[in-house]
């Protein structure tokens, strides 16, 4: 990725970090800041669907899972949002200004039955960001959630035909997701078309679920 934003003239860098860890963000963000001067935006885009499970798995029910089981959805998805957050916002409070987008999840605005730990985490996610929005106003930053439905890309793999056939059709738009379709509206929010945008959750799902 660094090879093609440098290719298209731009600068790049790419730093390995735990999002779990609050003490590997900030030596990220150090990173950054002594790299580039500043953060103007933040995209929270680390996420999982718990340790080494797929949403096509077959987990077991929640009653039959402990507490050592949801961890790794909570501290990925949202922990992982609070850390990262945590560590750029006095960068862009000394800046006067930023932003910070959220990727979640429908699961998080509709719930899911097979996934209801992540659903938490990522409902949990939503709720902070809008706290956030409220608390860092004052300073010129947004913050605000992308909830996004099934996205598919070359690099990740599918579901077989028949699975993907029932899953379709809960969309209104019958084709899963694709990266663009994400990014469109994360670079909208990342904007300063979008100065006056805080606190909202966005989904992007092809009409998996319908916002009022």
């Amino acid at each position: 990725m660094v090879a093609e934003i440098e290719a298209a003239g731009g600068t790049a860098l790419a730093v390995r970090a735990d999002v779990t860890d609050l003490d590997a963000v900030l030596r990220l963000v150090a990173t950054v800041v002594e790299t580039f001067g500043g953060i103007d935006v933040l995209v929270n885009n680390a996420g999982n669907v718990g340790a080494d499970r797929g949403f096509e798995a077959d987990p077991p029910p929640f009653w039959e899972t402990g507490p050592e089981e949801w961890q790794a959805w909570f501290d990925v998805n949202l922990f992982g949002v609070m850390n990262c957050s945590r560590a750029v916002l006095p960068v862009m409070i000394e800046r006067g200004g930023g932003r910070i987008v959220t990727l979640v999840s429908d699961a998080g605005r509709v719930g899911e039955p097979f996934l209801v730990p992540y659903s938490a985490a990522k409902a949990g996610a939503a709720g902070f960001v809008r706290s956030l929005a409220k608390a860092v106003g004052r300073h010129g930053i947004t913050a605000n959630t992308v909830s996004l439905g099934t996205v598919r890309s070359e690099e990740r793999g599918g579901p077989d035909e028949e699975t993907a056939a029932a899953m379709l059709r809960r969309y209104v738009i019958r084709r899963f997701g694709r990266p663009a379709d994400v990014a469109a509206v994360v670079l909208l929010l990342a904007s300063d078309a979008s100065s006056w945008i805080t606190g909202q959750t966005i989904p992007v799902n092809g009409g998996y679920s319908m916002a009022t």
